[in-house]
């Protein structure tokens, strides 16, 4: 029987079929063998990970009521599993891994590269954070100027310990000081801080806390980055 955590009273309805199956079609990805095997995919990989989107809407709105938990299993906050590879040499055609990304609900923040929240389920690599992925040229550049013209509040997050992860370019970009004090900020393309989660820790009853806890570390750089773009948070 599932266990109720303290903090957000939330049941984990996350079992290990989920990093079973993950691991699985790691090993086998083709679409005879999905096809086959679509009906674990739902039972224990996509439904569960819906539930937990599902109940995670209160959790998620008391760190920003402008983000939402979208349960829908398409067009929602679950990444499809289906891989595009119409330019990719690796035509493996499913992820081997579940995405879920809590998105801004403002149509300007830009969808999948707007700010907010993403969790990550594969085997030995889940983790859960909030932040900034390859925005448009417009929106990064915005980022980049609020990282100078509010240098203090940027220290800041920095200084509370936040790690702020991202590709980066070799040099400063054009138009900024490459003697500012943040120039190695202004090199970042992406914007985010994450937690790292082992598989046990995914699977344990207080799951949905230490989610919670991973969203709330990452609020004060996704409260910044909304800033920098015109959006409430």
């Amino acid at each position: 029987m599932a266990t109720k955590t303290a903090s957000t009273g939330l049941e984990n309805p996350l079992g290990p079929g989920l990093f079973r199956f993950l691991k699985d079609l790691k090993a086998h990805n083709d679409r005879e063998w999905f096809q086959a095997n679509k009906s674990r995919y739902e039972a224990e990989a996509r439904d569960p990970v819906l539930r937990l989107i599902a109940a995670f809407s209160g959790p998620l709105a008391g760190i920003s009521r402008q983000v939402e938990a979208d349960p829908r299993p398409s067009g929602g906050s679950l990444f499809r599993i289906y891989r595009d590879t119409r330019f990719s040499r690796d035509k493996s055609p499913y992820k081997t891994h579940l995405g879920v990304n809590f998105r801004h609900r403002s149509a300007a923040a830009g969808g999948v590269h707007g700010p907010g929240f993403y969790l990550h389920f594969e085997p030995g690599g889940c983790f859960a954070g909030g932040g900034l992925w390859h925005p448009e040229p417009e929106a990064l550049f915005k980022v980049r100027q609020a990282i100078v013209a509010r240098s203090a509040a940027w220290k800041k997050l920095k200084d509370a310990g936040l790690e702020i992860e991202g590709e980066a370019l070799k040099r400063v970009p054009q138009g900024f000081d490459a003697g500012h004090a943040h120039a190695e900020d202004l090199k970042l393309k992406d914007f985010y801080a994450s937690t790292a989660f082992t598989n046990a820790q995914v699977l344990a009853p207080d799951f949905p806390d230490r989610l919670a806890e991973a969203l709330r570390d990452a609020a004060p750089l996704v409260a910044f980055l909304c800033k920098a773009l015109d959006l409430p948070f």
